[in-house]
């Protein structure tokens, strides 16, 4: 396996050929696993500033189904697709589509490969695979809707533990009034309805994919959504879970380590698109086997002084 020093240095030799190299790798592990490979991968670890904006474009976005329309473009469905996930989530109505789109072209017949992070609605885009692919690296993330870039389980908690308190004790009001006034209209309507759709669409997901074997595949589907969606169990919006703990949940977790030789293919190319987030400007990269790419880039302004 070529770590992360190794991959910057084959780079450095070549003149800063990210591109190349990085296709080189890409290229490789589809050959090893015979079937159409699309990366997708987002620099929120690399440009954190970018996590911060409105926008929030290193997120999943409406914008990222051009990319895929574009890298599945000339591909053939019937030896299926591999999906590389890094991703710290985003849009739930983005992320619906995607995967609709994407299960429509490949179905039942898409396996994602999370070399580090697929978290939150990434984690819902590997639930909606066959099987997932991890390391003793890797992490997915709870399913926790995010309403106004707060977790939507967290505000509903809060409320219900305001309304508690103010019942038992109505001069706890002057205690929660300035809390509960900064509730935007319908905020608690918007967490209960984006909880509602994350666990319904996750669990046909599911049943109608990774679970369509067993012998009550919704059964199974409502039971690990609840564990990916338990706020008293997970804690937090950022936990990582990791392969053991998704495999507890019920998910059809794949482990890297059986197979050195896919280890090594997916952890290298995952190090050259990495480097490529580090050293240039891009910050969302889509990119396929036979070398499309969609690649979102900083845009720079040159001022004249």
């Amino acid at each position: 396996m070529g770590t992360w020093n190794d991959v910057l240095n084959e780079v450095t030799a070549a003149g800063s050929n990210y591109d190349i190299i990085r296709r080189n790798y890409i290229r490789a592990l589809a050959e090893y696993r015979k079937r159409n490979l699309i990366i997708y991968y987002s620099g929120w670890l690399q440009k954190p500033q970018l996590a911060n904006e409105p926008a929030a474009e290193v997120q999943i976005t409406d914008s990222d189904k051009v990319g895929f329309m574009s890298a599945i473009k000339g591909m053939d469905p019937a030896i299926g697709l591999d999906l590389v996930l890094h991703t710290p989530g985003g849009d739930m109505a983005a992320t619906e589509s995607l995967v609709d789109y994407l299960r429509v072209k490949f179905p039942n017949d898409i396996s994602v490969f999370v070399p580090q992070l697929a978290m939150s609605a990434g984690t819902m885009i590997a639930c909606a695979c066959k099987e997932i692919w991890m390391g003793n690296q890797s992490s997915l993330g709870p399913i926790d809707p995010q309403v106004g870039h707060l977790p939507a389980n967290a505000i509903l908690e809060e409320f219900e533990t305001a309304a508690r308190e103010i019942k038992n004790d109505s001069s706890r009001a002057f205690v929660w009034q300035p809390i509960l006034s900064k509730l935007q209209p319908s905020a608690i309507t918007q967490c209960k309805d984006a909880l509602k759709w994350g666990e319904e669409v996750t669990e046909k997901w599911l049943a109608e994919g990774m679970f369509a074997s067993h012998a009550d595949p919704m059964a199974d589907a409502k039971a690990t959504v609840a564990n990916l969606t338990d706020k008293a169990k997970n804690k937090a919006h950022a936990r990582h879970l990791s392969a053991d703990v998704a495999e507890s949940y019920g998910l059809n977790i794949r482990r890297l380590e059986t197979d050195q030789r896919l280890q090594d293919a997916v952890l290298t190319l995952h190090h050259a698109v990495t480097v490529t987030l580090n050293g240039t400007g891009a910050y969302k990269i889509i990119e396929n086997h036979l070398g499309g790419a969609y690649l979102q880039v900083i845009q720079q302004i040159a001022i004249s002084r």
